[in-house]
């Protein structure tokens, strides 16, 4: 059973998914370019890495009518070596921000996803500012870096706590 305080409300017009098809990988990967190449600069052109070839990207989508329309948020969980997974590049659309729970919901199905493929260390490299967001869902810090240029905290997640 979950705390109650962790347990991610998601507004019932949005769901959060793995992302199994092409269109929400696709959408998924221009909204991470959106975010962290445009908005952030953090990478020039492509925020591509190595780990997205293992990667699994979990998406947030929104419903009209029933129908899935489009890709709102993403994040993407890879393993980085036995039993040790990391969370990254979460982004949510700029249009979709003050939407209640859409990044709490895709924090808490990434942790939940790899846990239940056997993680027993979830770890993610996390932009100084997000730092309150996250130890708000029972992650703590572990070392303070620079990553891109930017200050960094590399924080783990309370797996007990999900």
């Amino acid at each position: 059973m979950f705390p109650a305080s962790l347990e991610p409300f998601v507004p019932p017009q949005f769901g959060i998914k793995l992302a199994s098809e092409r269109w929400e990988r696709e959408p998924s990967a221009a909204l991470r370019r959106h975010v962290f190449c445009r908005e952030q600069a953090l990478f020039e052109n492509s925020d591509r890495d190595a780990a997205d070839p293992v990667a699994q990207t979990i998406v947030a989508v929104d419903y009209f009518m029933g129908m899935t329309h489009r890709v709102v948020g993403t994040v993407r969980i890879h393993e980085q070596t036995p039993r040790t997974w990391y969370g990254s590049r979460l982004a949510i659309d700029p249009d979709y921000r003050g939407v209640y729970g859409l990044g709490r919901g895709l924090v808490f199905r990434a942790v939940c996803t790899a846990h239940a493929r056997g993680c027993r260390l979830f770890l993610a490299h996390v932009q100084v500012q997000n730092v309150k967001f996250f130890e708000r869902m029972a992650w703590g810090a572990r070392s303070e870096l620079v990553l891109h240029g930017r200050p960094h905290v590399l924080m783990q997640a309370d797996l007990a706590a999900y």
